[in-house]
C-alpha cells in the first residue's frame, strides 16, 4: 500500500524500512553520516538507515555552498557523505570526535552569530518531542500529513518525516511547496511556514481545497495577521501555531481543539516547562503583558553544542534553562506569545521596555499592509527609537503612524516608517532584520 510520496514517487513505510536495513550495514560503526537533503525516498532512506545503524545523521541542505559543506563534514566528524543513494568514503575525515553516543540527528544551527554550530539530538528527545505533539495536535494513523518544508530542519525532517513516521500516518512530501501541490494532495493535516501560506491564501482556490481538511499548522516565523484571517474565510479554519528551535524541537504549541488566537503559540508540550527572565535575571510575571526572555527545559532539549563547552555555558542557566534568546509573554491561562528575538526584537527606548511583534501587530492590523518588520535603532536622546519597514499598498506612512496610534501606547509607536517593497527572508522564510536599512 502506497503511505508515503516524496516529490511525485511512492513507497511505503515498509518498503523504507527494508531498503534502510539494507544500507544501514553500509553505515554500520561510522562516527557520523551526512546525508544531501534533496526532496527524495533515497535521502529520507539514508536517515533511516543511520538511524537503524546507530550512526549518528548530519542533514545538509542541498544548497551548501563548498565551503559551507566543508565547515559542516569536519565539524560533524563525518567519514561518510550519502547524496543520491551513493554513499561515499571522506579522505582524511575522521579527525575530530563525532557526536556522543545515543545521538540521533546532528543538526546545524543558521550561523547567524558565527559559524553554524553542531546541536547533537538524541532518539529519546524525538520520540519524546513527538509524542507530545500528536497528543496536541490529535495526530493518529488516519492522518495523511501534506509539507514541502526542507528535509534538513527540525519542522520539515523530525516532524514532517520522522513524525508521520512515528505516529504512523501517510505522509505526501510535495517537493515544491506551492498553493497547486498542497491543494491537490488532498491531505487531513498540512504544515506549512508563514511565506508558503501566504501564498495559499493569495490563491483564493488552493485555500478553499483546504477545507476538507482537519488541521493546519504554521511554524518557524510569525503568521501574519492577514493570512491569518484570508486562511480562515477561506480554508474554514486558520493555521495554528507553534514555537521551537533546533536546540529543543518543538516546545510550545496551540492545541487542536481550540481557539485559534493569531500571534500565539500554545502552551508547553510534553514535559516541557517555560518561564520568563528579566535582565537582573529575576522572574517575569506571566500576566500577559510583561516581557521576558524565554527559557525552557525538558527531555526535548538539548544537552549541549558539539565540542562548543563555552557555547554551551552560556546557553544555560547555572539551574539547567535553555536560555532561547527570545523574548516572550505568557498570559494568565499559560499560553505565549513569541514577540521576537532578544538581539533583534527587544527595543528599550527612553526607559521601556518594547517587543517589537506588539509593534508589528499594531500595523499588520491595517487591511492595506502585507508584511512589516520592526526593530530598534540607535537613538542619542532615546538609546534606540521604535522604526518599521511596511510592506504596503495604497497608504502613507503619516497614515500607518496614526493608525498604530490608536491601538499601542505613544512610546511603543514607530518614530519612522519606510515603505518598502519586500522583507528580506532566509530559506525558511524568516525576515532577517539584520539586513534591514542596509
Amino acid at each position: 500500500m502506497t503511505s508515503v510520496v516524496i516529490a511525485g514517487t511512492a513507497t511505503s513505510w515498509d518498503e523504507l524500512d527494508v531498503a534502510a536495513e539494507a544500507m544501514a550495514a553500509r553505515l554500520a560503526g561510522a562516527a557520523a553520516v551526512a546525508v544531501i537533503m534533496h526532496a527524495s525516498i533515497d535521502a529520507v532512506t539514508a536517515v533511516l538507515a543511520g538511524l537503524a545503524a546507530g550512526v549518528p545523521v548530519v542533514p545538509v541542505s542541498p544548497d551548501s555552498t563548498p565551503a559551507e559543506l566543508r565547515h559542516l563534514l569536519a565539524d560533524s566528524g563525518s567519514v561518510l557523505l550519502v547524496d543520491d543513494g551513493e554513499v561515499t568514503d571522506l579522505p582524511g575525515a575522521g579527525d575530530r570526535p563525532g557526536p556522543a553516543p545515543g545521538t540521533a540527528l546532528l543538526l546545524y544551527t543558521s550561523g547567524t552569530t558565527g559559524r553554524p554550530k553542531g546541536v547533537p539530538i538524541s532518539h529519546g528527545a524525538i520520540e519524546h518531542g513527538i509524542e507530545g505533539l500528536a497528543e496536541a495536535w490529535q495526530w493518529d494513523p488516519d492522518d495523511t500529513l501534506v509539507h514541502g518544508l526542507p528535509l534538513y530542519h527540525v519542522h520539515g525532517l523530525v516532524l514532517g518525516v520522522l513524525g508521520a513516521r512515528q505516529v504512523g500516518c501517510r505522509l505526501h512530501h510535495t517537493g515544491r511547496p506551492t498553493p497547486a501541490a498542497y491543494a491537490a494532495a488532498g491531505g487531513s493535516l498540512y504544515f506549512g511556514v508563514p511565506t508558503v501560506w501566504t501564498r495559499v491564501a493569495r490563491d483564493e482556490s488552493a485555500a478553499r481545497a483546504l477545507r476538507g481538511a482537519r488541521l493546519l499548522v504554521s511554524g518557524s516565523a510569525a503568521l501574519p495577521l492577514g493570512t491569518f484571517t484570508a486562511l480562515g474565510s477561506l480554508a474554514g479554519q486558520s493555521p495554528i501555531e507553534r514555537y521551537g528551535m533546533t536546540e529543543t524541537l518543538i516546545t510550545l504549541s496551540a492545541r487542536a481543539t481550540e481557539r485559534r488566537i493569531q500571534g500565539t503559540v500554545g502552551q508547553p508540550v510534553g514535559d516541557v516547562s517555560t518561564r520568563l527572565t528579566g535582565d537582573d535575571g529575576g522572574l517575569v510575571a506571566a500576566d500577559g503583558e510583561s516581557i521576558g526572555e524565554l527559557e525552557v527545559r525538558g527531555r526535548s532539549v538539548f544537552a549541549g553544542y558539539l565540542g562548543r563547552p563555552e557555547a554551551t555555558a552560556s546557553a544555560f542557566t547555572s539551574d539547567g534553562w535553555f536560555r532561547t534568546g527570545d523574548i516572550a509573554c505568557v498570559g494568565n491561562d499559560g499560553v505565549h506569545r513569541i514577540v521576537g528575538r532578544a538581539s533583534t526584537d527587544l527595543i528599550k527606548s527612553g526607559g521601556y521596555r518594547i517587543g517589537a511583534g506588539e509593534v508589528e501587530d499594531a500595523l499588520l492590523d491595517h487591511p492595506a499592509v502585507d508584511e512589516v518588520a520592526v526593530v530598534g535603532e540607535p537613538d542619542d536622546d532615546l538609546g534606540q527609537c521604535v522604526v518599521a519597514y511596511v510592506v504596503a499598498m495604497g497608504v502613507t506612512a503619516d497614515e500607518l503612524a496614526a493608525h498604530a496610534a490608536q491601538r499601542i501606547a505613544r512610546h511603543k509607536c514607530p518614530r519612522r516608517i519606510h515603505l518598502v517593497d519586500a522583507l528580506p527572508r532566509n530559506a525558511m522564510g524568516k525576515v532577517e532584520k539584520t539586513r534591514l536599512g542596509l
